[in-house]
């Protein structure tokens, strides 16, 4: 279908494309054409990222999934010295970008009921960001996925700065300043590749292609202080315990759509980064490392989700309960089966709906109300009947229920740690036992009960606009818990052509 089409290049260019529109007419109309642009501007917005939804859409479509290789792949001269412009897709990566072309539509109409300043801007930042993340998917160059990896940081700083609650300049200085100095290690340690590479395909054959570095024999004392260096940038990004502390303040601060796409996509950088880079390109490294991941990774799940358990803002418990489901992400990667590695990426699809749709759901009353404090609420089933059972469904989803699409990723994710060490496995599970506890105490506590607060009294349930977004967040949690073969059966040629690749190098002692 798109033979000889740099269809990834529209895709991921047509957001930057339609922001810089908005900002040039805006820039050249007068007041009143302005105020027009003003009010036009999330239509633009959405129509531009309905339109790039539905590309991805047709990309899947054409994707062979019985292919390990990279699909759709572009190559343009760039920077000169082996840096190169280099786009394509593999089973794994193509998933990540049709999460995020759905995500941003649905985040660009939930902002219009909620943004009341600047909306130009903030449908300028989304887009610029939907490029951005989009691209990090995309990118097969290791200088082209820095850039976008590090770019994606700004927009999301300034959804955080501008539109954020009360503390939203400290926390919007305390993500960027975590996320990005994990990544000057990682620079560093990109360099280095740089420059080994020169030396062992010759000076003038330098590369940053992601696919020739992973087949470099990089000695097993390198390696060490090469995935550290990428570690430190992955882990805060997705992000792991103890680097979590900026996640809360992030989401609490942001406006409902920036918490929906930094727990929907952002998040799942990091494993990404895991799954492309520490993998395929330090497997020794990552073997001697597996132990130490899952120690955090169990310290995560059972930590965090007690810590959850003790928070009285909805949005920071569902922050906290995002550090606990990434858990089972790090866990599964590093568990280096196919289970493992295939729950890991469902886990990390599921969640960006399930974290996306529960987001979105304190967003509804918090316009309402204009609080997130659970103690505020209880009763309001009586007053807001079709939000309660929405609200439901993504809560039994968090908690992993049989049936949703949260059950699936976890449950594979603990049966690839099994396989490890069972003890590895149980501490996971007891995670899961402790997630039910926090999110149904949470349900408990907002939706069922006596309407004690007369401030509640008459509220308004769900309208057609909160609806519409719902809708396709329940049916996909619900669809992929029964059918999860429509993911693995994609992402299957990848992971077992990763696993090999990683089994001979790690035999091979290389």
């Amino acid at each position: 279908m798109f033979d000889g089409v740099p269809i990834l290049t529209i895709i991921t260019f047509i957001p930057l494309l339609a922001a810089v529109c908005l900002m040039v007419i805006s820039r050249l109309s007068r007041d009143e054409g302005k105020a027009q642009i003003e009010k036009n501007a999330p239509l633009v917005a959405l129509v531009a990222s309905l339109a790039v939804f539905g590309l991805s859409i047709l990309l899947l479509i054409s994707f062979k999934s019985d292919s390990p290789d990279i699909q759709f792949y572009e190559e343009l001269n760039w920077l000169g010295g082996g840096i190169k412009y280099r786009m394509g897709v593999d089973g794994i990566s193509i998933l990540f970008v049709v999460l995020t072309t759905f995500l941003t539509p649905l985040c660009i109409l939930g902002s219009m009921g909620s943004v009341k300043k600047r909306m130009l801007e903030y449908m300028v930042a989304f887009l610029i960001m939907e490029t951005l993340m989009i691209g990090v998917f995309c990118a097969l160059d290791m200088v082209l996925f820095y850039i976008f990896f590090e770019a994606v940081l700004l927009p999301m700083f300034i959804i955080i700065g501008v539109w954020g609650g009360s503390n939203r300049v400290y926390a919007a200085y305390k993500f960027f300043l975590y996320t990005l100095l994990g990544s000057v290690l990682m620079l560093a340690a990109m360099l280095w590749l740089y420059y080994y590479s020169g030396q062992v395909l010759g000076a003038g054959n330098a590369t940053t292609d992601i696919r020739e570095l992973a087949k470099l024999d990089i000695p097993a004392s390198a390696q060490t202080w090469l995935w550290l260096a990428f570690f430190a940038s992955f882990a805060v990004k997705i992000p792991m315990w103890p680097v979590h502390t900026w996640l809360p303040d992030a989401h609490v601060q942001a406006p409902t759509a920036g918490s929906v796409i930094l727990a929907g996509v952002l998040l799942k950088l990091g494993g990404y980064g895991m799954l492309r880079y520490s993998l395929p390109m330090f497997p020794d490294a990552s073997l001697y490392f597996a132990p130490m991941v899952f120690g955090l990774s169990i310290v995560a799940i059972i930590y965090t989700s007690l810590v959850a358990y003790r928070q009285t803002d909805m949005k920071k418990l569902i922050a906290y309960s995002s550090v606990a489901h990434m858990g089972f992400v790090t866990m599964g990667i590093f568990a280096l089966n196919v289970q493992g590695l295939q729950g890991a990426i469902f886990q990390m699809l599921s969640h960006g709906v399930i974290s996306g749709a529960l987001f979105f759901a304190v967003g509804v009353i918090y316009d309402r109300m204009h609080t997130r404090e659970i103690a505020f609420y209880g009763g309001i089933v009586k007053y807001m009947p079709i939000y309660a059972a929405v609200f439901m469904l993504f809560t039994m989803a968090n908690v992993g229920l049989p049936g949703t699409s949260g059950f699936v990723g976890e449950i594979l994710t603990m049966v690839g740690a099994y396989q490890i060490n069972p003890w590895i496995a149980f501490g996971a599970a007891f995670g899961m036992v402790l997630s039910a506890v926090y999110a149904l105490n949470l349900y408990r506590e907002v939706v069922f009960g006596e309407v004690k607060n007369e401030k509640l009294e008459g509220i308004a349930d769900m309208n057609g606009r909160e609806i519409i977004i719902m809708v396709p967040l329940a049916v996909m949690t619900i669809v992929l818990g029964f059918y999860p073969s429509l993911i693995t059966d994609i992402t299957a040629s990848s992971v077992d052509a990763l696993l090999a690749d990683f089994a001979a190098k790690t035999a091979g002692g290389s």
